[in-house]
C-alpha cells in the first residue's frame, strides 16, 4: 500500500467506518520524508502538481540565517542538531526539518561585528587581548564608528556565544519542499527558552 494523505480510509467522528465511493487518486498521493541530514548539499527535484517542481534536500551543510536585532544575514556552516520539540527521532538522527534547534558556526557574524563597530566581540574572559595592527583611518570614519558603538548595546547571551564560536539558530525553512535550510539565531527570551529545554533533554 503506498502513502495516501485522502480521508477515504479513515473511520467516521463516530467510530463508524466509512463506504470507500472511488479507488486511490493521483492528487491524493503522499511521498517518502525527506529526512535531510548535515553532509555535502545533494538535492533531488520533483515534479509536482501542474508541473511545479520540488527541492528535496537530502543532504545540506550551508544555510542563511538573520541576526535579527542587527538586521544583517549572512551564510554560515551548520554544525549540529540540538533540540526538536516534535519528535525525539529526528534530534538523534540529526535530521533537519522545520523548527529544528541547531548550532552554526559564528565566525561571518564576529567579522561582521568587529567591520560594523570598530570593536571585537565575543572575547573570552581572562584571555589576555591580542596586539594589533592599527589601520589608517579617516576623521568621517572614526566618527561614524564612535556613533555606531554609542548606539550599540550587544546581549551577554549572544556575546557569550560567539566567544565559544558556536551560535543557536531555528530553522524556518523547509528543507524538504524547498532545498534550503534557512533562519534566524535565538536571541532575548527565545534563547533562554531554548537553553533550558536542551538542559532538560
Amino acid at each position: 500500500m503506498g502513502i495516501c494523505r485522502d480521508s477515504q480510509h479513515k473511520r467516521r467522528e463516530t467510530g463508524g467506518r466509512r463506504i470507500k465511493i472511488h479507488k486511490k487518486r493521483k492528487f491524493e498521493m503522499g511521498r517518502q520524508p525527506a529526512h535531510t541530514k548535515i553532509g555535502t548539499k545533494k538535492l533531488q527535484e520533483i515534479r509536482g502538481r501542474g508541473n511545479n517542481t520540488k527541492f528535496r534536500a537530502q543532504r545540506l551543510e550551508t544555510g542563511n540565517f538573520s541576526w535579527g536585532s542587527e538586521g544583517t544575514t549572512h551564510k554560515v556552516r551548520i554544525l549540529d542538531v540540538n533540540y526538536n520539540a516534535s519528535n525525539n527521532e529526528l534530534l538523534r538522527t540529526k535530521t533537519l526539518v522545520k523548527g529544528a534547534i541547531i548550532t552554526i558556526d559564528a565566525h561571518p557574524f564576529k567579522e561582521w561585528y568587529t567591520n560594523q563597530f570598530g570593536r571585537p566581540c565575543g572575547v573570552k574572559k581572562n584571555k589576555p587581548a591580542e596586539a594589533k595592527e592599527e589601520v589608517k583611518q579617516s576623521d568621517h570614519v572614526k566618527r561614524k564608528l564612535a556613533r555606531r558603538q554609542k548606539e550599540d548595546k550587544i546581549d551577554s547571551a549572544i556575546d557569550e556565544q560567539l566567544a565559544s564560536g558556536r551560535l543557536l539558530a531555528k530553522i524556518t525553512s523547509r528543507p524538504g519542499q524547498s532545498g534550503r535550510c534557512d533562519g534566524y539565531i535565538l536571541e532575548a527570551n527565545e534563547l533562554a527558552f531554548y537553553r533550558k529545554q536542551i538542559a532538560k533533554k
